[in-house]
C-alpha cells in the first residue's frame, strides 16, 4: 500500500512500478465515455470491502448510477456546472463507501487532477477514520492504486505519487483549516454537528479550484436550522422552482411527514438500498422497538425515515408551527398585550408582542436584543445571529445587556399601538422600569412566575393555539428556533413549564410569547371562555 519503513521495495524499483502505473491503460480511459461514464468505470472497478458482498466488484445500483450522473454531468463547454451535491438519506445505506470511492475517485482516478487536495470532513476522530479506512481497504485490494499510493496512518494522509495529490481526513476538532485549496471535499453526517465552522471554512476555500466540488452525504439533522438542513431547504426551493442555481444539486430520501411511519412504503422513500445491503429485517426490528417504545419513536424517523425530527421528543411539532407561518398584521392603534424575557447581562432578551383579531387568531411580532460579538455568540449557540442581525430579525446592543434601548423600543410601540400590558420575568425588571420612568412611558408591566402554577396554563394556550392554527407568526427565524428547541416538564399535578436546561437552546422568544398570550388571554379586559380554549 506504499507504506514506508521495513520490507518497503527498494527504491528504484518502486519507481519503476509507479511509472508503470501511470502509463498503463485504466477501464476508465476506454474512448467514448462521458465524464459520468468515467467515475462509474473507476468506482466499478474497486472491490466491496465488507459485508456479504466483500471481495466482489461494486456494482452501483440504478439510484447511485442517477446521482452520480447527474452531479458529474458536462455542460456544452466541457465544464461540471455543479459545485455542491447533496445526498441524503436514512442510515446504512452505503454512504460511506460510496464518499471513500469518490474520494479516490478525485485523487488517484479519472477526477483526479495535478496536486489536487481531497478532503473528507467529519464532526470528530472516530468518524473521520471511517471514511480514511475504507478508502485504504480499497486500495489495498486493488494493485494500481496501491503501487501509485502513500499511506500515512497516524495523520490520516494518502498521497498519490504520479500526480502529486493529497487526501487528508479532516475534524471540526483541527484548530485550523485556513489555507487549505480544495478540488474535492466530502463532508459526512454534516447533519450530526455541532457547528458550522467546518462546513463554512471548506465552502469558502473552495473558490481557489477551477472546477471544485463538495459533497454532503448525511441523513438530515434534527431542527430547521442546522447547516444541513438550510441546505436541503435550499435544494427544495431549486426544486419548486423558486429559485434557479445550476451549481446546487440536491438528492433527497426521505418519509414523507404525513406517511405511516410503520409501512414499508415510508421506509423504501427513506431507503433506497432496502432490502439490498439495507438490511429489511433490521428495520422491521427497530420499528417493532419504536412501536413498544414511544421514547424511540422520533429516533426511528430520524435515523431510519430520514425526517427532521429530533431524537428526543419537544414541545411543538414542527410541521404544526410551520402551518402558522402567515404574516402577522398589526394595524396602527391596535390594543396589543406583551411579554418581556430581559436577559441576563450577556443573554438574548425577547420582547414579543400579540394581537389578537375578531376571528380569535393572535398576531404576534418578537423583537431580539443581543449582546457581545456575535459571530462569538454564534459559535457557542450554533445559532446564525450574525445572518439573522443582517436581516433585522436580532439587534446588537453592545458588549452587555441595555434595559435603554428596551425601554426605547417599549415607547415607540406603544405610540403606535396601545399596549395594555406587558407580562415580565421578575429578573432585572427594575432596571428597565427606571429607564421607562426616565422617557415618560407609562406601560403597566405585571409579573409572571416561570414555576408551574404560572406557567402551565401559558404553555397550554401555546400549545393549542398552534394545532388550532390560531398564531400567525411569519416564520421568524428566532422564535422558530426558540420553539424548536423547547422542551417542557411536569410536576406531579400534571403541569407543565418550559425547562431550559433540558431545551437544546436557547427558548427566550418562546417563552415571552406564552406570558404574552396568557396576558392576553388569561387577564385581558374582556371575558373568555377559558375552558374552550384550554380544557
Amino acid at each position: 500500500m506504499g507504506l514506508r519503513g521495513p520490507g518497503a521495495n527498494p527504491l528504484r524499483a518502486r519507481h519503476e512500478a509507479i511509472e508503470a502505473a501511470a502509463s498503463c491503460p485504466y477501464p476508465w480511459d476506454a474512448p467514448g465515455l462521458s465524464r459520468a461514464g468515467r467515475v462509474i468505470s473507476f468506482l466499478e472497478d474497486l472491490e466491496i470491502t465488507t459485508g456479504k458482498h466483500a471481495r466482489t466488484k461494486l456494482r452501483l445500483r440504478a439510484w447511485q448510477r442517477k446521482f452520480i450522473e447527474t452531479v458529474y454531468r458536462e455542460n456544452k463547454r466541457g465544464i461540471r456546472p455543479i459545485r455542491t451535491a447533496v445526498l441524503s438519506m436514512a442510515r446504512k445505506n452505503g454512504k460511506s463507501q460510496l464518499a471513500a470511492a469518490l474520494a479516490l475517485c478525485h485523487l488517484c482516478g479519472p477526477e483526479a487532477e495535478s496536486r489536487g487536495e481531497i478532503y473528507s470532513c467529519a464532526n470528530d476522530r472516530f468518524q473521520s477514520a471511517r471514511i480514511f479506512n475504507e478508502m485504504v481497504a480499497l486500495i489495498d485490494r486493488h494493485p494500481a492504486l496501491s503501487v501509485r499510493t502513500n499511506i500515512t496512518s497516524f495523520r490520516k494522509e494518502i498521497h498519490d505519487l504520479v500526480n502529486g495529490s493529497i487526501y487528508v481526513a479532516l475534524t471540526a476538532e483541527a484548530k485550523t483549516k485556513l489555507g487549505l485549496s480544495p478540488s474535492f471535499v466530502i463532508y459526512d453526517e454534516l447533519g450530526s454537528a455541532d457547528g458550522r465552522a467546518l462546513f463554512d471554512a471548506m465552502d469558502s476555500a473552495l473558490g481557489a479550484r477551477e472546477n471544485p466540488l463538495m459533497l454532503v452525504i448525511s441523513t438530515q439533522a434534527a431542527d430547521d436550522f442546522a447547516p444541513m438542513s438550510q441546505l436541503i431547504d435550499y435544494g427544495l426551493q431549486l426544486k419548486g422552482g423558486d429559485i434557479r442555481d445550476p451549481a446546487f444539486h440536491l438528492t433527497l430520501y426521505s418519509a414523507p411527514e404525513n406517511s405511516d411511519p410503520w409501512s414499508k412504503k415510508a421506509w423504501r422513500a427513506a431507503n433506497p438500498a432496502l432490502g439490498d445491503f439495507r438490511s429489511l429485517s433490521d428495520v422491521e426490528r427497530l420499528a417493532k422497538q419504536a412501536q413498544l417504545m414511544p421514547a424511540r419513536e422520533n429516533a426511528f424517523r430520524n435515523l431510519i425515515l430520514n425526517q427532521r425530527v429530533a431524537a428526543e421528543a419537544r414541545f411543538i411539532d414542527a410541521a404544526a408551527w410551520r402551518a402558522c407561518s402567515a404574516e402577522p398584521d398589526i394595524c396602527v392603534g391596535a390594543r396589543v398585550y406583551a411579554g418581556l424575557d430581559l436577559g441576563a447581562t450577556r443573554d438574548l432578551s425577547v420582547l414579543v408582542v400579540v394581537y389578537e383579531d375578531s376571528a380569535g387568531v393572535f398576531h404576534v411580532k418578537p423583537y431580539c436584543w443581543l449582546p457581545g460579538n456575535l459571530q462569538e455568540r454564534s459559535e457557542q449557540d450554533h445559532a446564525p445571529y450574525s445572518a439573522w442581525a443582517k436581516l433585522g430579525f436580532i439587534t446588537p446592543i453592545g458588549p452587555t445587556t441595555d434595559p435603554r434601548a428596551i425601554a426605547q423600543k417599549i415607547a415607540e410601540l406603544n405610540g403606535q399601538n396601545r399596549i395594555i400590558s406587558i407580562a415580565f420575568d421578575r429578573w432585572r425588571i427594575n432596571d428597565l422600569k427606571r429607564e421607562l420612568d426616565a422617557i415618560g412611558c407609562p406601560v403597566p408591566l405585571e409579573p409572571h412566575g416561570q414555576g408551574y402554577k404560572d406557567m402551565s396554563p401559558a404553555v397550554d394556550i401555546v400549545e393549542r393555539l398552534v394545532v388550532q392554527k390560531k398564531l400567525r407568526h411569519g416564520a421568524h427565524p428566532v422564535l422558530q428556533w426558540c420553539a424548536a428547541n423547547a422542551v417542557v416538564t411536569r410536576d406531579p399535578a400534571g403541569g407543565r413549564k418550559f425547562d431550559k436546561a433540558k431545551s437544546s437552546g436557547r427558548i427566550d422568544a418562546l417563552v415571552a410569547l406564552a406570558m404574552a398570550l396568557s396576558l392576553a388571554l388569561l387577564r385581558a379586559e374582556k371575558p373568555i371562555d377559558i375552558e374552550a380554549l384550554i380544557g
